[in-house]
């Protein structure tokens, strides 16, 4: 159940999947490439791009004709509208949340030279930028819509029209027939069904009721059976750029401790994770996601000297010590409800970091929440620990750390924050050698590590399965955010 059809005003696949054929971007990933890159980057409703000699303005020469489903036209001031929305620089966007403002951060203001040119114009340099706005979660939008009917009518440019949202049943978007992308799309309609339960979900896809499963909703361990089942289906088991994380709330006793939150990173085994979820098909990692489809993942040989990435046994018994020295033992255990999404892609692994926390002298227990007030309730710091999974929309320094870490970031959900830290953000976010911003985005783990900020158990790689006559449609390998549209996908039936 999507909260809402604001991909704006949201921070879940539930959103994004669902709704990002209804809008274009300014660029976009190529669809066809699995691996979205700088190298993959194409027009859209820009037909060109270019930087100043400063790398601080990038101006965008739009695409003539273009109009949103309500018939109004595009222009450079829906550009401007939306991004000075989306960054905070309009204070009346009527936006509840943003959760991606630390994206545009750096934003100064976005100016209209004509109807068909916008020009970024930025306080310092950040060349991820251009692959920010190519994200499936930095679409364009109308600016004589309001923020509150976007949530439940959305309109863009794209090549399908929003129809119908019932609450807990299903969303219809239909063909964009005056789409600028001529010839395109060339489905009729698209129609989203919202089945809480996974399993439901999968007897339906092998049954033929739908077409496609969710992305990364077939966890390695059911691949075989949807294979035994129906052996004609297209699956596959991809990096979801998705890591499962720990989110300890620093402002509650006795979270506040940091031998308490130390003693949690040294309960975590993460090739029990692993083994169990995935089948061994998940990948450890810190924050980046590793090789070979990441770019930006810490060395093993690196890695492996870090705060509970070392001998697990030995990891244990350090984390029963020091909270015996807190006070806890076999006869005194600390109680603690570990929250999570009611969803099945989030309970997995909650299920284990429970197993594990009652082995360093925790009482620890599950609690489900909603899936749809889920990241609300994050951003009210309404927890004590959490397992959460954190999707971004592409896999750079900027979207990954910036997002979960920055003092004034909205996903930044346990309220982290240190001026060395916050220091370093920076240096990579301006570093134009690969190398050297990697030395930078390795040293800002090593760090976040060692402090037990957000504790990452593993990068997921999960299965999407689509029917053999689904034809024109490429599984991203490096974010499930961004390849949604659906403008160039058809039934050959």
């Amino acid at each position: 159940q999507p909260p809402s059809a604001s991909i704006h005003e949201e921070s879940t696949i539930a959103t994004n999947m669902p709704f990002m054929a209804v809008f274009n971007n300014l660029v976009r990933f190529d669809p066809m490439k699995p691996l979205n890159s700088f190298d993959t980057i194409i027009p859209e409703l820009a037909k060109s791009w270019s930087w100043d000699a400063s790398g601080t303005k990038l101006t965008f020469k739009l695409r003539e004709g273009v109009t949103f489903h309500d018939g109004k036209p595009f222009t450079a001031n829906d550009v401007r509208c939306t991004y000075h929305r989306a960054s905070g620089l309009d204070a009346n966007s009527g936006y509840r949340r943003s959760p991606r403002k630390i994206w545009y951060e750096n934003l100064k203001e976005v100016v209209v030279e004509d109807d068909l040119t916008a020009t970024f114009q930025l306080t310092k340099k950040q060349p991820s930028l251009l692959a920010l706005l190519a994200s499936g979660l930095a679409p364009v939008y109308p600016c004589h819509v309001s923020a509150r009917d976007m949530r439940t009518k959305p309109v863009g440019t794209g090549p399908f029209k929003f129809v119908e949202f019932k609450s807990n049943e299903s969303i219809r978007l239909e063909k964009n027939s005056s789409y600028w992308d001529k010839g395109k799309p060339y489905l009729d309609a698209i129609e989203w069904k919202i089945v809480t339960n996974r399993s439901t979900r999968i007897l339906a896809f092998v049954a033929g009721e739908f077409d496609m499963t969710f992305v990364a909703d077939v966890t390695a361990p059911l691949m075989n059976d949807v294979a035994s089942q129906k052996p004609d289906a297209v699956c596959k088991l991809a990096p979801t750029n998705v890591p499962i994380n720990i989110l300890v709330n620093v402002e509650r006793p006795p979270f506040d401790k940091p031998e308490v939150r130390r003693a949690m990173a040294l309960a975590l085994d993460r090739k029990a994770y692993i083994d169990i979820v995935s089948r061994g098909k998940a990948s450890v990692a810190i924050n980046m996601m590793p090789g070979p489809e990441g770019q930006w993942g810490m060395p093993e040989e690196m890695r492996s000297k870090l705060l509970g990435y070392g001998d697990v046994a030995q990891q244990q018994a350090e984390a029963r010590k020091i909270m015996e020295g807190l006070g806890y033992g076999p006869n005194n255990r600390l109680p603690v409800k570990v929250a999570t999404r009611d969803f099945a892609t989030y309970k997995d692994p909650a299920v284990i970091l429970v197993d594990q926390l009652n082995k360093i002298h925790f009482d620890a227990s599950m609690e489900l929440v909603e899936s749809s007030i889920w990241h609300s309730r994050l951003t009210k710091k309404n927890y004590s620990v959490g397992l959460n999974t954190s999707g971004v929309g592409i896999d750079d320094p900027d979207a990954v750390l910036k997002g979960a870490y920055a003092c004034k970031s909205e996903a930044n959900y346990t309220g982290y924050c240190t001026p060395q830290v916050e220091k370093l953000l920076d240096e990579q976010s301006q570093e134009t050698d690969i190398e050297k911003r990697k030395k930078i985005v390795w040293e800002i783990e090593r760090i976040l590590t060692e402090e037990v900020a957000r504790p990452i158990i593993y990068h997921n790689r999960s299965g999407t399965c689509w029917q053999p006559y689904l034809k024109g449609f490429v599984l991203g390998e490096n974010s499930i955010y961004n390849n949604w549209r659906f403008d160039q996908v058809w039934l050959e039936k």
